[in-house]
């Protein structure tokens, strides 16, 4: 079955949006009013060339610190390289501006495996000067070193660590790591769920990885080495359960 790439960002951004903005653009941070805060429906745009339909990935409606109007933070995830990525987001920015005739802040998250130098505006250029210069910020997780946000006690930075550039040999230490991050933050059970399943969609350990990763944890301290270790168990019961209730459904069927 596909990975939906977009639907699995938009929960994880919805649920941890103030702390997606702190952890990648504390600029903005600074000046957003959190307790004003509305996620908006999905607005659908056609391509008037191609005859595409695309869908905006998050829209929240905020405000300024401060100040009266509103603002619209427009955040898409891109999991594919899509050389005309900046055009669609001057698109969108365009038709989200006559819509809502505010501010738009355009966040653009790239998260595919790749290292590619994305741009981060687009440009309408004629010999005698440019026309337009639209800019939007970005995030490419994949240029993102892990080991920078592993002490940085943020949920969005945990799950991410999973999109971020790792080798194959530093996987069980991701992992690791990404449990103690989780039981340092202490977050309720939804939430750790939410976390634990958007990581494990990425990274995958094998069995042998698995048991490799148990030996690492009980060489850890003893408080935190039993936390992480209960914190395995329960999730890994939850799962035989799930897969033994999935299982019952599918022999009714």
């Amino acid at each position: 079955m596909a990975v939906d790439h977009d639907r699995l960002f938009k929960e994880l951004i919805t649920t941890f949006f103030e702390e997606f903005i702190l952890l990648f653009f504390p600029q903005v941070h600074e000046h957003i009013d959190f307790h004003h805060l509305s996620f908006l429906s999905e607005e659908l745009f056609t391509d008037v060339t191609a005859g595409e339909k695309y869908r905006v990935d998050l829209l929240v409606e905020t405000k300024l610190k401060g100040k009266d109007g509103l603002i619209i933070v427009h955040i898409e995830n891109q999991s594919n390289v899509q050389p005309s990525f900046p055009e669609r987001m001057f698109i969108y920015f365009s038709r989200l501006f006559e819509k809502y005739r505010t501010n738009i802040v355009p966040i653009a998250v790239f998260s595919y495996d790749t290292i590619c130098d994305e741009p981060s505006s687009f440009t309408l250029r004629l010999p005698f000067g440019n026309i337009l210069h639209f800019r939007f910020f970005t995030v490419e997780l994949h240029k993102q070193n892990w080991r920078h946000y592993i002490r940085n006690d943020n949920p969005i930075a945990a799950a991410l660590l999973s999109k971020m550039g790792y080798t194959e040999s530093e996987r069980i230490e991701l992992k690791k790591q990404f449990l103690r991050m989780l039981v340092r933050m202490e977050l309720d059970e939804a939430k750790q769920r939410l976390l634990i399943g958007f990581f494990e969609t990425y990274v995958q350990l094998s069995d042998e990885e698995e048991q490799q990763l148990r030996n690492e944890v009980n060489k850890m301290e003893t408080k935190e080495k039993e936390q992480v270790l209960e914190l395995l168990i329960s999730y890994e019961q939850k799962g035989l359960k799930e897969g033994v209730k999935k299982g019952l459904q599918q022999e009714k069927r």
